[in-house]
């Protein structure tokens, strides 16, 4: 069957026999692997397509257990990030998060749209790319189901606003009120004290689209802990830690 998709590549995997293979996040089929003889090294139209930072369109045939590529076409290419490292190394750590919180052939429009956002964000951005980077994980822990409870106690379920939130707890899943707090017996040190506002960056980042955080820049105190927050969160609940691309200001 030959079908066809707009996608984004995430990597490229060499393998023993000398052929690539290519993961997309595609609009239409979610993630999926895709065979091929071309690499991205190669000039012509479908080679060029093959690179990671691509956004393109894609000719594939289905085969009975993978795709293999017919052909491809350039629809945006940010290779150009590759000329900052902090942007570079930014939006590596996206791709890979991508990969791993996708399920294969489980379509998600949504997250392709915002994937496709943060490339544009982070290709205008001159500083500040972790702003960037928390925006779509909480993106893409909303669009998987798997966003923490923001509107009230994880443990006792009364409503935010009469349950004197006062923790996030990673354990429990969302924040925690001041009495289930003070009674967890789980592990003290997945519980962190609500010393910024983080329930209405979280909803911030969850509702709006990208446009709206290209002049945005958090202050370093609070981007640093949320980071911690989310990663350990996609730790504990997804599995999902020690991504190759992290690095030191992750």
């Amino acid at each position: 069957m030959v079908t066809d998709t707009e996608g984004i590549v995430l990597k490229q995997i060499k393998t023993v026999s000398g052929r690539t293979m290519l993961v997309i996040f595609s609009r239409k089929f979610g993630k999926i692997s895709v065979g091929t003889n071309l690499t991205g090294s190669g000039k012509n139209k479908s080679a060029l397509a093959t690179r990671p930072f691509t956004y393109g369109e894609y000719e594939l045939f289905k085969g009975r257990e993978v795709y293999n590529l017919n052909s491809g076409r350039v629809i945006k290419s940010y290779f150009d990030i590759g000329d900052d490292l902090d942007k570079y190394m930014a939006a590596s750590y996206v791709l890979e998060l991508t990969d791993k919180i996708l399920m294969e052939e489980d379509p998600q429009p949504k997250l392709f749209a915002d994937l496709t956002g943060f490339m544009e964000a982070i290709e205008k951005r001159n500083k500040k790319t972790d702003t960037l980077i928390l925006a779509y994980m909480v993106k893409a822990l909303d669009a998987t189901g798997t966003m923490p409870e923001l509107d009230s106690c994880a443990c006792c379920g009364r409503p935010r606003g009469n349950s004197r939130a006062t923790r996030f707890s990673i354990e429990d899943g969302g924040i925690i009120c001041r009495e289930c707090a003070a009674e967890h017996n789980g592990d003290k040190s997945l519980i962190y004290q609500i010393d910024f506002d983080i329930i209405n960056i979280l909803n911030y980042f969850r509702k709006e689209s990208f446009s709206r955080f290209e002049k945005l820049a958090l202050e370093d105190r609070v981007s640093d802990r949320l980071m911690e927050i989310l990663k350990g969160y996609m730790a504990y609940h997804l599995d999902i830690s020690d991504l190759k691309s992290e690095f030191v200001n992750i």
